[in-house]
């Protein structure tokens, strides 16, 4: 499978969103699937170079626009590279390219590539497929959101999103490729 994992650009080799998108990107990667992450640093490169160690294929999908604002280069262990313009084909790449994505924490822009696959598989631009979001405080954000606005989130809609503890859950979900 096409995995696209999304995630901060904030954490470190030694810190435990670090190591915890490693373990992500090695179980991927033994399992023979090929991820897909926006190839630069933190979650982007843990995940990265997780894959690449344990012998799995890793695209970065990578933009003008963050080179330019950000200062940075792909990391080392992206081996395919697929280059775009702007941030919002980016985000429309990495969306259209995978059997499943996996968020892992994050911020603004990990917000972003959720609220952008859900809302494209809730209308049906885009085929259902997994969606699953990891660590507590994704699910406390969407229960929050759920909960004060009920009235605008079907059951359905709610039901494309899910929400699993940790890192090893999430590779678990997708399977064994």
């Amino acid at each position: 499978m096409r995995i696209t994992v999304f995630g901060g650009s904030k954490p470190k080799p030694g810190e435990p969103a670090y190591e915890e998108a490693l373990t992500l990107g090695q179980l991927l990667g033994a399992a023979g699937h090929t991820v897909l992450t926006g190839g630069y640093i933190g979650t982007m490169e843990a995940v990265s170079r997780g894959a690449a160690e344990s012998g799995g294929h890793v695209i970065g999908v990578t933009c003008a626009e963050i080179e330019s604002w950000r200062g940075i280069a792909p990391n080392p262990w992206v081996q395919e590279e697929i280059r775009r313009a702007t941030l919002n084909e980016r985000l429309r790449t990495l969306i259209e390219s995978c059997d499943a994505a996996i968020a892992l924490p994050g911020g603004i822009g990990t917000l972003t590539e959720i609220s952008l696959m859900w809302s494209q598989m809730q209308i049906r631009a885009l085929p259902p497929r997994p969606l699953l979001l990891v660590g507590e405080g994704w699910q406390r954000t969407f229960e929050a959101f759920f909960a004060s606005q009920s009235e605008y989130i079907a059951p359905a809609d709610r039901a494309l999103l899910t929400f699993v503890p940790d890192a090893p859950r999430a590779a678990a979900l997708v399977g064994n490729g």
